[in-house]
């Protein structure tokens, strides 16, 4: 499983992954005051590879069905943004979301109410603080609730083109570790557009000779 090169530099990638961080962690404070309960998100590394691979491997690592929640997004780049967990996790999921107050019969009901909203939590929080220190505005389109293969995730367009920012987290809500993933469906020129963001605002956190010494 080899990622697409040369789409984003080291130093690039290295900065998405900072910027994507940021991002969790508010939406992580986002959903805290939401759940009323310690919220944990952290994004360990990006891939950057075809909407083909992204299916491979995510059914490499999981054998269970998926959840996903995805919205779209469009401004300075654009694309479908995603966030997915294993089926059984989203119930942990929703039941951590809800305070474990219902039945399994009322979460199984308030599923995907539950998931569609901390969807749009974690997505609009991580997009809209990237955009933010990008200096960009971005749209968001309202979540979707999805389950579906992975294959059918990242194909539903009926599209083979363009690549997928691939990102791994951990998610953990009152003690409760729950793995799923993020994923940014995006076409070449989205991706070169967001390259150009990248570099504008590496030259303005540390400047030419800065960056320069840091790809050194």
């Amino acid at each position: 499983m080899t990622e697409i090169r040369p789409m984003l530099t080291e130093l690039e990638r290295d900065t998405l992954t900072e910027l994507v961080n940021i991002g969790v962690s508010r939406a992580a404070s986002s959903l805290r005051k939401m759940v009323g309960e310690q919220v944990l998100l952290s994004v360990p590394s990006i891939e950057v590879v075809s909407r083909t691979v992204a299916a491979a491997l995510i059914q490499e690592r999981e054998s269970d069905r998926l959840v996903a929640v995805q919205q779209d997004f469009s401004g300075a780049f654009s694309g479908r943004a995603m966030l997915i967990f294993p089926a059984s996790n989203s119930l942990s999921l929703v039941r951590a979301v809800t305070g474990d107050r219902l039945s399994a019969e009322d979460v199984i009901e308030m599923q995907d109410e539950a998931l569609a909203e901390t969807g749009n939590v974690v997505l609009n929080g991580c997009l809209a603080t990237m955009a933010n220190m990008l200096q960009r505005p971005l749209a968001m389109s309202i979540p979707e609730v999805l389950h579906a293969g992975g294959q059918d995730l990242f194909n539903a367009d009926g599209q083979d083109e363009g690549v997928v920012l691939f990102l791994y987290i951990n998610f953990a809500i009152s003690d409760r570790n729950i793995r799923g993933y993020i994923a940014m469906l995006m076409d070449l020129p989205s991706v070169e557009a967001l390259k150009v963001l990248i570099n504008e605002f590496i030259q303005r956190v540390v400047g030419s000779e800065g960056a320069q010494s840091l790809e050194a």
